[in-house]
């Protein structure tokens, strides 16, 4: 990994000298856009819409736009403001670990010590972990002044940059408001759906299928050429109309009924569908036997192969 950050955590008199380092990467296919005719690539070129002539970016300034009037921001106007380019890592307050909503966190980050005693780095982490709290930061990334929080995972102190709180939106919905009452059979089947599904997280068993069959496509195509059918390899799925509208209490019983079909209590039900399958097999036994009569031809062929073979 390459650290994209130096600098220093404070907290009180304390200075720790460290590396930030981005801890997460994405893993999505990078696709650009080509002309379907002769697999050209797309170039976008910009271009003002008062002269309609192409600009380099060297003449392209900022501006906001309210709906009525455009104000302009120079590159002066930029840089007549506060710079923000502290290597500190201020620690504001050190809080519970459950007070912080996730909805808040956005990037997360790796600090390593950097320097020959990483003492200092040692006992903010063993005091964070006995704590059980986490620092509420506060660092300069890319030009911006940025909230964060700072706490250990696996041995090491983890910076996670978060959202100012005027950023996250009020969830009002009206739908919430009405009065609906939940039924006291319909929470006991809920929980017992719950319990049945308990586990604990481990991130590693889920996979996103989406890129990996990706993945695959594309070198299939390297090894097979353009010539390969993508909807015969994935399947074309077709979306219904509208989906079924079902009573919860009805659901959350099917639900408990198919768990314990998968654990083998279902034997009832496996009867009747034992049942139906075999009123099935029935009504289709007609269509067999003619199935079955027309093949006699090719079936008789298979002696006389064998007696031409010996």
């Amino acid at each position: 990994m390459r650290a994209i950050w130096k600098g220093s955590i404070t907290f009180g008199l304390v200075n720790v000298p460290v590396k930030l380092y981005s801890a997460t990467e994405e893993h999505d296919l990078e696709l650009h856009q080509v002309h379907d005719a002769d697999g050209g690539r797309i170039r976008y070129q910009r271009r003002c819409e008062v002269c309609g002539k192409k600009v380099e970016y060297a003449h392209i300034d900022k501006a906001y736009d309210d709906g009525e009037q455009t104000v302009v921001l120079t590159e002066e106007d930029m840089d007549s403001l506060p710079a923000e380019k502290s290597r500190e890592i201020e620690v504001l307050e050190f809080v519970p670990n459950e007070q912080i909503d996730p909805i808040l966190f956005e990037r997360s980050y790796y600090l390593e010590p950097d320097s020959k005693s990483p003492k200092a780095y040692m006992l903010l982490r063993r005091v964070l972990e006995e704590t059980e709290r986490t620092a509420v930061v506060k660092l300069s990334l890319r030009q911006r002044t940025r909230l964060a929080s700072m706490r250990v995972r696996d041995g090491v102190l983890t910076v996670q940059t978060m959202r100012w709180s005027d950023e996250v939106r009020a969830a009002e919905f009206e739908s919430l408001d009405s009065d609906v009452t939940v039924g006291k059979r319909e929470m006991e089947l809920a929980r017992s759906i719950v319990r049945e599904l308990e586990a604990d997280f481990e991130p590693e068993q889920y996979v996103d299928e989406y890129q990996e069959q990706l993945h695959k496509l594309v070198e299939a195509k390297l090894e097979q050429g353009e010539s390969l059918d993508t909807a015969a390899t994935f399947g074309e799925a077709e979306e219904g109309e509208g989906a079924e509208v079902i009573d919860l209490l009805e659901a959350l019983q099917r639900s408990v009924e198919k768990k314990k079909g998968a654990d083998g209590s279902g034997s009832a039900a496996k009867g009747e569908s034992g049942s139906s399958t075999a009123k099935k097999a029935a009504k289709e036994e007609p269509a067999a036997k003619k199935s079955t009569t027309q093949k006699k031809p090719a079936a008789k062929k298979k002696p006389a192969a064998k007696k031409k073979s010996a």
